[in-house]
């Protein structure tokens, strides 16, 4: 004991590298000082009910210990989990990690520590990796075999047949019976059996990894999901259970829940002796008193509980960890005790950035074994759904490791005449080449791989053995297989599982073109052609600047072309306006017009198709790049100017009925397929896409290349641009998106003022006398108003009513209704009872909702009125709590505020109102940084050829043209609750780079050129189809006045 004893880790016994990446340390932070002295040694029961023994210092603080598992484990997300044990009064407590371990476990020899799910967050789909949602899976089965996860029989049932499918697969009546009588998964099983192999029946084909994600989904819709239960008494002394979760305190009676303070309500926690108390915020509508007390069963009780509840509210809704308090000089007043270790925010934060290395892991119980990638993947960006790499390489690579699966830490060799073993070689990026071992040629394939023999065998048929695994976390299996001739064959990738919303009705929002399978194909030629360009991602990096400028040209276009023609054939605009807008506009088309006929100069030349023989020089861009930035500094004079032109234009619209008519119609055209004051902000949207260009192109070169010093210096100085330039475009964004809703309502009034921000918007179900009705909400920083679409021409949405969020109040109340998602707002004068589609867009609206009514308090006070003097349906707006309004009030007479003229019908509102979702400023933000054009190749379900198209992806939308040149679109594909897919091996798309968009009956094929581009479109694409980042501060200095 002298010494720290050497023991094999499941990573070391599967070959992988040592972990260096301790999940409870930021990036670059050093462990904790290991205080020299005795060892210890510990044992930890882990999920899998196996016991390790750790050898650890004794004066090493608790955190030397859990590190010490998670490396252990190889595991990433350590910090949702913890180590509990019983303590010298038998109180199970869980090891706080900044205190030594000597002065927590008097006993070390004797004490048994649990390693187990401390923080379960509210959606499983926050758990990026593969190997994190597996050890919550064992939880619930551990909870549900010891009682502690209650639920009925049918969920009970579902439950252990996702269980079963996991760790026997497929189902098979005799295995599974034998299986259900060896393993007693729930207490009294044996009613249930029948029904647990009917469920397990309807789960073939389905992974591992997927029957992880489909159990956390359905638990966590369970009341008893991860909550502990504390014995306590109310102040009348009625025996009660208190427990804490993501959202806040619960109060059981029994297994039911009577009651929850969310942590928004909560303003302080503490503890006296046995008594625990709650401090809620001051709530004039409430019944509470100020204080709560509950007492529990002795002063160590109520300090244990104190603590988890202190660190559950830390680790979910704190952004970092709390600093330590300065230690009193004289004497001590409470506790010292605090949160220690990342936030869920640091952890989210933390694997998004992909600075770890995944490895493989395995599964006890289960026949199959999981492998997680070795290599990291910069470009991956994490949604609140678990992704996947969404694409590979296959070919020669000799550096790309291959590790050998091992059992029980027992080496298994592996022949390469026996196609029966499988080998897990290292995903990479592209599905175009295959990874080379001794001359054969592997699939990356998750938890089976073919081994296929090498080009002399490769005749020869072979029975082709399905995946069963998730690639990189994926609940979705993604198949990979080899044909015949050595292709890969890439099968049912899904990277954005189920993000389709049920909607309630079809959508009219598919253009003809794309449901046409009769236009004009093209063949093969594609692949030859590709072949004589560059590989090397500079040039396909240079080659995205070349085609973002030419819609970026197309986009000025219509400002200095299209509507100035326009304009100067009505004498509808002042000549001050006039001279305003184009006097800025035609300075920044002329020198970009120069600039993109320089950077296709270069690509000839990197393409070789130009006479010039330069050699070297022409195969870089950063030179071009920082000329041309360097010059565009002289157009900040005319870039400042726009948010005065914006203002302007609208001013100008607002007093001039005629030019108001004038945009209206110029917006109905073809060439303008944008709102026109989204053209205006299109110059200080290009600079941050130079930007993005400018920190890819640096992160992809060396240091010691030859175009790194231009392009680092072209960064900075646009890095400069768009620091100066981006609070100005955060304020023309906001105002912009007023007016383009204004332009979408009726029956309101002043929607545009100083300090209004728009915050989201969305469809959801409102409860009246008729039942839920759908209508569209819009949510302000200080106002919520909700509405319906109007049965009129004009497909414009009518003004119900306003909930002022001053004094506003949100709680949930399913259990009340009886209905599913659904939530109670509670205002000064008015309450309604809302349902949202799914529980991933209740928590966006809730979480957004409750952001504004902390921003409303801060305010001077409630918002104006916003509905117009007279309503249409001449209704109050002050309504009671379940109103009787129906869609006969839709069919009002209009008035003066509903103009009778055309109106664009695939903007985002409707978007939103027909795909039954919801969109935030924030994901307006993340679409605008988000934007690509270029060629694509287009298939459709039932077509053989695949058609060229110019595709520009804008706006949550893409937009088709037959090239280039075209002045405006031939179609437009809304990609608002789509979801995006790999196709499967059945799909018999035997090409590379194809990616698949599916909504309902709808369904494209996409074929990019390059393994580059491919990845750049399924990033860009993916911020359209998966749900951002809601989180967001905002502070009074925020407000975006005009």
């Amino acid at each position: 004991m002298g010494e720290m004893e050497q023991r094999s880790t499941a990573g070391s016994r599967l070959g992988a590298q040592e972990n260096a990446g301790i999940s409870t340390l930021e990036h670059g932070q050093k462990l904790p000082m290991t205080p020299p002295g005795k060892l210890s040694s510990i044992k930890i029961q882990m999920l899998d009910d196996t016991q390790e023994v750790f050898d650890v210092p004794q004066r090493a603080p608790g955190k030397v210990l859990l590190d010490a598992v998670c490396n252990h484990l190889n595991l990433v997300e350590g910090d949702y989990f913890g180590l509990e044990f019983p303590d010298h009064k038998k109180i199970m407590v869980w090891l706080d990690l900044l205190k030594p371990i000597v002065k927590q476990i008097r006993r070390p020899k004797q004490v048994v520590l649990k390693f187990v799910v401390k923080f379960f967050p509210p959606d499983h789909a926050q758990l990026q990796e593969e190997l994190t949602r597996y050890l919550f899976a064992l939880q619930v089965k551990q909870d549900l075999a010891q009682g502690r996860l209650t639920c009925n029989d049918t969920s009970a049932a579902l439950l252990i047949s996702h269980i079963v499918q996991s760790e026997i697969g497929d189902f098979d009546e005799t295995i599974d019976r034998e299986h259900l009588a060896k393993n007693k998964y729930i207490p009294q099983q044996e009613a249930l059996e029948d029904k647990i192999m009917e469920s397990h029946r309807k789960h073939i084909g389905q992974t591992p990894a997927e029957s992880d994600f489909q159990l956390l989904e359905i638990a966590r819709r369970l009341e008893m999901y991860g909550i502990r239960l504390h014995p306590a008494k109310d102040r009348e002394g009625t025996k009660i259970n208190l427990a804490v979760a993501n959202t806040g305190i619960l109060v059981f009676q029994g297994h039911t829940k009577i009651n929850a303070f969310n942590w928004s309500k909560v303003r302080k926690l503490s503890f006296k002796r046995k008594r625990f108390l709650i401090k809620l915020r001051p709530d004039v509508n409430s019944s509470f008193q100020d204080t709560l007390e509950f007492l529990m069963a002795s002063r160590d009780f109520c300090k244990s509980f104190w603590k988890i509840c202190v660190e559950h509210h830390a680790f979910f809704r704190l952004f970092e960890e709390p600093k330590p308090k300065p230690k009193p000089v004289l004497f001590t007043r409470g506790s010292s005790f605090r949160f220690s270790g990342r936030t869920q925010k640091q952890v989210l934060d933390y694997v998004k950035e992909g600075g770890h290395k995944k490895v493989q892991f395995e599964r006890k119980h289960s026949k199959i074994r999981s492998i997680r990638s070795l290599t990291v993947q910069p470009s991956e960006q994490h949604s609140e759904v678990p992704k996947q790499s969404c694409s590979f390489t296959f070919g020669d690579d000799t550096d790309s490791p291959v590790v050998q699966s091992c059992r029980q830490g027992k080496e298994l060799k592996v022949s390469m005449e026996d196609a029966g073993q499988r080998r897990s070689p290292s995903l990479k990026k592209s599905p175009k080449e295959g990874v080379r071992v001794d001359g054969v040629v592997m699939a990356a394939m998750e938890e089976e791989e073919e081994v296929v023999k090498d080009r002399t065998q490769q005749n020869r048929s072979q029975s082709q053995q399905p995946s069963t695994g998730s690639l990189t976390g994926s609940p979705h299996l993604s198949e990979i297989s080899i044909n015949s001739q050595g292709a890969p064959v890439v099968a049912n990738m899904s990277l954005s599982p189920k993000l389709s919303p049920d909607a309630k009705q079809s959508s009219p929002l598919i253009s003809p073109l794309l449901n046409d399978p009769s236009c004009t194909r093209t063949d093969d030629e594609e692949e030859v052609r590709r072949k004589r360009f560059p590989t090397d991602k500079a040039y396909f990096i240079a080659k995205e600047v070349s085609t973002t400028e030419r819609t970026y040209l197309k986009d000025l276009e219509v400002i200095t072309s299209w509507f100035q023609s326009t304009v100067s054939k009505e004498d509808c605009m002042p000549e001050t306006l006039k001279n305003l807008l184009f006097s800025n506009f035609e300075p920044l088309y002329k020198f970009h017009t120069s600039f993109l006929k320089e950077i296709e100069q270069r690509l000839a030349l990197w393409e070789g198709r130009s006479n010039a023989h330069i050699k070297g020089d022409y195969q870089r861009i950063g030179d071009v790049m920082l000329k041309n930035i360097q010059n565009m500094k002289q157009l900040t004079v005319h870039l400042r100017k726009h948010n005065e032109v914006l203002v302007e234009l609208e001013n100008g619209i607002k007093n001039s009925r005629k030019l108001e008519t004038l945009c209206r119609d110029f917006e109905l055209q073809k060439v303008c397929y944008l709102p026109l004051n989204t053209f205006l902000l299109r110059p200080l949207h290009r600079l941050m896409h130079y930007k993005q260009i400018m920190e890819r192109l640096c992160k992809h070169y060396p240091p010691n290349h030859g175009d790194f010093r231009d392009s680092r210096a072209a960064l900075a100085e646009i890095s400069e641009m768009v620091a100066q330039l981006h609070g100005s475009m955060i304020k023309m964004e906001n105002f912009q998106k007023l007016h383009e809703l204004k332009k979408d309502l009726i029956g309101i009034n002043n929607l545009v003022i100083p300090g209004r921000e728009f915050i989201r918007l969305g469809s959801l179900s409102k409860l009246s006398g008729k039942g839920l009705q759908q209508r569209m909400f819009f949510l302000f920083n200080d106002v919520l108003l909700y509405t319906s679409r109007g049965l009129t021409a004009t497909n414009q949405f009518k003004v119900h009513g306003q909930l002022p969020l001053y004094g506003m109040l949100m709680e949930e109340s399913e259990e009340e209704w009886g209905v599913p998602h659904c939530f109670t707002l509670r205002g000064q004068h008015q309450s309604i009872i809302v349902a949202a589609s799914t529980r991933a867009e209740m928590d966006k609206w809730t979480e957004d909702i409750q952001m504004a009514i902390d921003l409303a308090e801060k305010s001077s006070g409630p918002a104006p009125e916003l509905l117009a003097s007279s309503p249409p349906d001449n209704k109050s707006p002050d309504e009671t709590t379940v109103d009787q309004e129906s869609e006969d009030d839709l069919s009002a007479s209009r008035t003066s505020l509903e103009r009778q003229s055309p109106h664009r019908g695939n903007t985002t509102v409707h978007v939103c109102w027909h795909r039954n979702t919801s969109v935030s400023m924030i994901d307006f933000s993340i679409a605008v940084e988000n934007q690509l054009s270029g060629n694509l190749l287009r298939k459709f379900k039932n077509s053989n050829g695949w058609q060229k198209l110019w595709v520009v992806f804008t706006n949550f939308c893409m937009f088709f043209y037959k090239s280039h040149q075209d002045n405006h679109p031939l179609a437009s594909l809304p990609l608002l609750g789509y979801s995006l897919t790999i196709p499967s091996q059945s799909e018999n798309i035997h090409k590379d780079y194809v990616f698949k968009l599916h909504f309902k009956s709808h369904v494209y094929y996409f074929r990019a050129e390059s393994e580059y581009t491919f990845e750049r479109w399924m990033e860009v694409i993916r911020s359209a189809t998966s749900a951002a980042s809601r989180t967001r501060v905002l502070s009074n200095k925020e407000s975006h006045g005009y």
